[in-house]
């Protein structure tokens, strides 16, 4: 196999900016492969656990990493402050609920729903706890809430409604329970 290449300490910066170009480039597996590097040489670097978080999320939908949820998740847990933790769980719920609508399946709004739910709860506990003058779980929660309110494919999943087979029923075989 492969001995992956250490980066120097010095270049983490400039690596850091490499990795948010490539994020905005569309580019989300380079981002994520330049914050994993750097997360070998400084494993507490805060700006490239965030940058490796949106970079996973970026990849939703995709199949170049099918363990992008799982390694966000927990990416998050190395977070060191109670509110970025909220914040970036519900970015993560989020994107996940965007991937899911995003997908031509039926019920997929039904999917999505119960993400942009569990987004939505941990958008409610950043708000809860968010430093003064920060309102950017606010405008997360807001986008959730105007998504759903848009597409009323957006939706919790309907009661399925059981059948039996009933012999002596004479309106026929099929009867709700």
């Amino acid at each position: 196999m492969f001995e992956l290449k250490s980066l120097s300490k010095e270049t983490i910066p400039a690596a850091l900016n490499k990795a948010e170009r490539y994020r905005f480039l569309g580019e989300p597996v380079e981002a994520e492969s330049i914050c994993l590097d750097i997360l070998d040489v400084e494993p507490d670097n805060e700006k490239a656990l965030i940058t490796l978080i949106l970079a996973l999320t970026d990849q939703f939908g995709q199949r170049q990493n099918p363990n992008a949820f799982k390694e966000a998740l927990d990416s998050v847990s190395r977070l060191k402050d109670d509110y970025n933790k909220a914040y970036y769980t519900g970015i993560i719920y989020e994107r996940r609920a965007k991937a899911h609508l995003n997908q031509p399946v039926p019920g997929a709004g039904h999917v999505a729903y119960g993400w942009f739910a569990k987004a939505m709860e941990f958008f409610e506990k950043a708000i809860a706890i968010s430093p003064a003058g920060n309102e950017d779980a606010i405008l997360r929660w807001n986008t959730c809430a105007r998504i759903q309110i848009r597409n009323p494919s957006v939706s919790p999943q309907p009661e399925t409604v059981e059948t039996t087979i009933m012999d002596d029923d004479p309106s026929g075989p099929w009867r709700k329970r």
